[in-house]
């Protein structure tokens, strides 16, 4: 028998900060803008919500915005401690800026036979979208392109982009190099995630190497001052691109723009989007991990208790003003037995608004049903209950007496948790 529990949700939402807006009502949102661009996606990054999408699913070129890509495997490496930024690099033909095969891309100008180090590769990597610079970073990471190139993918497959495959660390043209708007997005929220400090260099203006000062190709990071990043990126077969994120008061957004007509285009068509998720909707922080959301019996145990919560900070993004439609309800078994162990999930957190699942990313035409299952954009949000503690086994005896009473309580009618 399955055990059903109502949160005392709105109490909970009513200590979060108001700005006013649930007294008057919920804000009616209009339809989502229609951009200049082949694809776009506007997500929350806390919880991870699609608030506008447009051929997000369709393999495009992503140009530079594959050195995202780069720059999160560099990141990786430098979080274990098997680098450091004080490495030399020897730099090599194919690293060369004069490589013929980076003729009209972007450089960070490094010389072949010299040496440079590795913290300032990643500048050229993020800040001057160096190629060059990519290539370097990639062969002395992996040995070679193509085998960093393995890395990237299965980093991908990890941060679940699913549609996305690489060939090369820089984002030329090359056969069998995709992606998609909404795996940028996902990659974007990872890197502002997993390695906060390292993102800190997407939101640097102007890099100088080798006496060669550049700007950051960035125009919202001279125009509003809430956005700290991204990337973007240009090839004749891709156009122009950008993923920018911005963060205003405990909302961060990331808006991914792919195939606009100029450099002025993708920068608008990005600020439209932005405008859009910060004008018509909020994010909440509903939970925190680890804290206390109920204690329910546990039968044969060495405790008689067992306290749940969720093992990840819990987000949701609805439309301004509508916190009160928000429902929460706990789903678990009506008996639940010892021995159970610390994290072990022992029920699901089943999250509503205005009596409907809380979505994503609303599905779409092949996906017309909800489906549990929480990492993914396209299902419901559905976080797991976990043990906050472990109860190990009692002993003989007292298991022995709590199955006596179980059976009593049950026969009884009583109540079991």
């Amino acid at each position: 028998m399955v055990k059903k529990s109502i949160l005392g949700f709105l109490l909970l939402v009513v200590l979060l900060p108001l700005h006013g807006l649930a007294a008057k009502g919920a804000i009616l949102i209009p339809s989502p803008p229609k951009l200049a661009a082949h694809s776009y996606v506007l997500m929350d990054a806390d919880s991870g919500k699609i608030l506008v999408a447009k051929n997000e699913n369709e393999h495009v070129a992503p140009a530079s915005l594959t050195k995202m890509m780069t720059s999160y495997v560099l990141s990786h490496e430098l979080a274990k401690g098997d680098v450091s930024n004080d490495d030399l690099v020897l730099i090599s033909n194919r690293a060369w800026a004069q490589n013929p095969v980076f003729k009209g891309s972007s450089l960070m100008f490094i010389e072949v036979g010299k040496q440079v180090e590795l913290g300032d590769l990643h500048k050229g990597v993020v800040i001057s979208s160096g190629s060059d610079a990519a290539v370097a970073v990639a062969e002395y990471l992996a040995g070679s392109e193509d085998a960093f190139a393995d890395i990237m993918n299965q980093r991908a497959e990890l941060l679940g982009m699913r549609d996305t495959h690489f060939v090369n660390s820089h984002g030329l043209p090359a056969k069998n190099h995709y992606s998609t708007a909404l795996d940028m997005a996902k990659l974007a929220r990872a890197i502002i995630v997993d390695f906060p400090e390292d993102y800190k260099l997407y939101a640097q203006r102007s890099f100088t190497f080798n006496g060669i000062p550049q700007n950051n190709r960035n125009k919202l990071l001279w125009r509003d001052p809430t956005v700290d990043g991204l990337k973007t990126g240009y090839t004749s077969n891709a156009g122009y691109c950008l993923v920018a994120s911005a963060k205003r008061k405990d909302m961060r957004l990331i808006a991914v723009v792919m195939g606009a007509r100029s450099a002025e285009a993708r920068a608008r068509e990005n600020q439209k989007l932005l405008q859009f998720g910060f004008r018509y909707y909020e994010t909440l922080r509903l939970y925190y991990a680890g804290n206390q959301l109920n204690e329910v019996r546990v039968w044969g145990g060495a405790e008689d208790n067992l306290k749940m919560g969720v093992a990840e900070d819990i987000f949701v993004t609805i439309p301004r003003g509508s916190r009160q439609a928000l429902k929460a309800e706990m789903e678990y078994d009506e008996v639940v037995r010892a021995p159970i162990a610390k994290g072990e999930t022992v029920g699901v957190l089943n999250l509503s608004m205005n009596g409907k699942p809380i979505w994503l990313q609303e599905p779409g035409q092949d996906e017309a049903e909800p489906q549990a299952d929480k990492a993914l954009p396209g299902k419901i949000l559905r976080p797991d209950l976990i043990a906050l503690e472990a109860v190990p086994e009692a002993g003989f005896v007292a298991r022995l007496w709590d199955n006596l009473m179980l059976f009593i309580y049950q026969l009884l009618g009583l109540s079991t948790s």
